[in-house]
């Protein structure tokens, strides 16, 4: 079976690095990614600089990534002024957070759950026009750091009132880490049964050391895209103790190890963590990097 791993480092990655990293090492990250065989990358955000001053430099990485015909660059969206600039900017896709609680919605996106929705809803009609692919993410998803457990019931109303506006893909995402495989599996069903002409994509954060098995009971639940960052690193600016994404080589691993095919070169991404942790000044968390794989016929 086939599983789109879906790079996200360029963006979920590093915009939580204390220090700025240059244009021209975003634009390599991202053009190491595609050699090791990733299709589809989420390379910048298009928010207020000030909010995120990492990723400040959209326009400058988008302008500078080569194109090839099979990879697909994607963007983050908050609101209609960054769709103007995603356009401009040239991406392929829009992903659309919209937060499952009001009170992390207000501090990560200036707006209620509510005014979130009907945001989404005026984008996707845009995006549409435009032929850009549509994802909506429903950020905090399986628990908020500010209002606690976030009910099953509640992110299910979600999904419906998401799915109406006609996303190609919607993502659940664990923002601070927190899910666990039951709730996981039990989220993917039921989105996927909602929501049957969108395909279902999760994002999971390994905070609490559980993001590799949620992103194995996601795919055995029904998933078919899953958001990594290479080396492992990232994490929300607004989620108190935020740490990093699953990471890419090490999911693939386990990916690999169970008999699904990605096309993306695990031995390649590795290295790019390597070469990543140099950039950033220490070693990043995955583990593949220091490991490597098995069996090993080297």
């Amino acid at each position: 079976m086939d599983i789109t791993v879906l790079e996200v480092a360029p963006r979920d990655g590093l915009q939580n690095e204390p220090e700025i990293v240059p244009t021209q090492r975003k634009i390599e990250l991202i053009e190491r990614s595609i050699a090791a065989g990733l299709r589809r990358i989420e390379a910048v955000s298009f928010v207020n600089p000030k909010a995120v001053p990492q990723m400040a430099d959209a326009e400058a990485v988008m302008a500078g990534v080569s194109r090839p015909a099979d990879v697909s660059y994607i963007g983050l969206v908050f609101n209609e002024r960054g769709l103007d600039r995603a356009l401009a900017a040239g991406v392929h896709e829009i992903n659309v957070v919209v937060v499952a609680t009001d009170t992390f919605s207000r501090r990560n996106q200036g707006c209620s759950t509510a005014e979130g929705v009907r945001r989404w809803h005026g984008l996707a009609q845009r995006a549409a026009e435009s032929g850009l692919l549509r994802t909506v993410t429903i950020a905090a998803a399986f628990g908020c750091p500010f209002e606690g457990e976030v009910a099953e019931a509640t992110v299910l109303d979600l999904v419906r009132r998401v799915a109406e506006a006609g996303p190609q893909e919607i993502a659940l995402a664990d923002t601070i880490g927190v899910g666990t495989p039951d709730r996981v599996r039990t989220l993917v069903a039921a989105t996927a049964a909602l929501a049957p002409d969108a395909v279902v994509r999760c994002h999971f954060h390994n905070t609490r050391n559980t993001g590799y098995a949620n992103a194995f009971a996601a795919v055995g639940a029904g998933a078919r895209v899953l958001d990594a960052s290479t080396g492992g690193i990232g994490g929300c600016p607004f989620a108190p103790a935020a740490t990093g994404n699953v990471a890419t080589e090490d999911l693939l691993y386990g990916l690999h190890r169970m008999g699904y095919r990605t096309g993306v070169g695990m031995d390649e991404v590795a290295e790019t963590g390597r070469w990543l942790g140099t950039v950033l000044g220490a070693p990043v968390p995955a583990l593949l990097g220091r490991s490597g794989g098995f069996p090993n016929l080297a």
